[in-house]
């Protein structure tokens, strides 16, 4: 006797409802819905029960339990659906390949190229102590809260920080290491901020220190650009080290199309530094979009003004790259395009206990004070990045003439 058409296809209903439901959940690294990624193997339903298999990317996934509960609470949530149970596998080796070649689109090269819509801004600075992972780590947050696609890559190498400024420590203090699925590396992410730091790859144990020179440092980086999974990225902060040194030379040749923005403190004998770092960016090729001036004048409560590190410094820095001669490319004699005809003071970040307070703590100030005056000023900037369009002009179009 041959089953009940209309109950057999009320059944296929409620198996494709399920399925939907479950490959809609959101694996929480690689920020795509499951479904997309080839994880949901089977899903079955029988009465008012669903059984539904997954595979993980990895043994010892630790968005393990996330995604096993989310699953069952997608499935759950199909009306008719009672119990359900999970059965969570792995990827073999050839799934988890495949799966790679997917995320990379079929080749190694590194996504962040003049053709890509990802805006890229390194935020340099001449000297140390002037606070640009401390922007940056704000910067990140601040435009990632407008709803952005943020990534940061920490460039400090010797001098890293935004792992401990973002909140990416663990109970040992240390930071997360990134989950690896075949080469690819996922980013940690923290404040809806995907970011990448060699302070996660350092062991386990005592403090250690980074003593590496030009070529280490080079592979570093560019492994942070090529093997480092960040998605589809509306903005990709570099927080770059002081100076004109190695790292500073690497990234200008990787990515000679990224904006620069120039810190500083008001301070003469910083500012002067600062300009050299914005001098180094142009030869690269990079444009430099603006200036940051940060620990600048405080006003107190009974209306006078602290400025601990002088006055100026913002617009010195501003003035200087704007009066700067176009640097020649090194491939050609004619005046680099990318030199701007005018550089601007972004905004002067005043002193702020509250900021130093929340990078310690790992909360940006952006998100524990936001009234603060500091972090108005900030949200200022990051409106200002946001509301930049990104351009299209050297950008190749994945269009064909029919």
């Amino acid at each position: 006797m041959s089953a009940d058409p209309a109950s057999s296809s009320a059944h296929d209903r409620r198996v494709a409802a399920v399925h939907a439901a479950v490959a809609a959940v959101m694996d929480p690294e690689l920020r795509r819905p499951i479904g997309e990624l080839d994880m949901v193997r089977a899903v079955t339903v029988s009465a008012d029960r669903a059984t539904v298999s997954i595979a993980l990317t990895i043994v010892g996934c630790p968005a393990a339990d996330r995604i096993e509960r989310e699953v069952r609470a997608a499935a759950a949530g199909v009306p008719g659906i009672e119990e359900v149970d999970v059965e969570v596998g792995v990827m073999s080796p050839a799934e988890r390949t495949a799966l790679v070649e997917r995320l990379r689109g079929g080749t190694r090269r590194m996504p962040f190229g003049p053709d890509s819509l990802t805006r890229v801004i390194a935020i340099t600075s001449g000297k140390g102590g002037v606070g640009k992972s401390t922007v940056t780590a704000n910067l990140a947050v601040a435009l990632a809260a407008r709803g952005l696609a943020i990534g940061v890559i920490d460039a400090d190498v010797h001098g890293f920080s935004i792992p401990a400024l973002l909140g990416l420590v663990g109970d040992d203090g240390l930071p997360p290491q990134p989950t690896r699925v075949g080469d690819l590396m996922l980013p940690p992410v923290a404040f809806g901020v995907k970011a990448i730091s060699i302070g996660m790859f350092l062991p386990p144990g005592a403090p250690a220190a980074v003593a590496w020179r030009g070529p280490m440092l080079h592979r570093t980086i560019q492994q942070f650009l090529t093997d480092v999974f960040f998605g589809d990225l509306d903005v990709l902060l570099i927080d770059m080290p002081p100076g004109t040194g190695d790292i500073a030379i690497t990234v200008g040749q990787l990515l000679p199309h990224a904006e620069v923005v120039v810190v500083t403190t008001p301070q003469a004998a910083a500012a002067e530094v600062a300009v050299r770092s914005g001098l180094l960016a142009r030869q690269t090729g990079q444009r430099v979009v603006g200036v940051i001036e940060n620990m600048g004048p405080l006003t107190l409560p009974d209306g006078t003004s602290l400025d601990l590190f002088g006055h100026g410094g913002g617009e010195a820095v501003a003035r200087a790259l704007t009066a700067a001669p176009a640097e020649r490319s090194a491939d050609t004699d004619a005046p680099s395009a990318a030199s701007p005809a005018v550089v601007e003071v972004w905004g002067s970040v005043p002193l702020s206990a509250a900021l130093r307070a929340g990078g310690d703590q790992g909360v940006p100030l952006v998100v524990s004070s936001p009234d603060d005056p500091a972090a108005r000023v900030l949200e200022d900037i990051a409106t200002r990045l946001s509301s930049r369009p990104r351009g299209l002009g050297t950008r190749r179009l994945p269009l064909t003439v029919t």
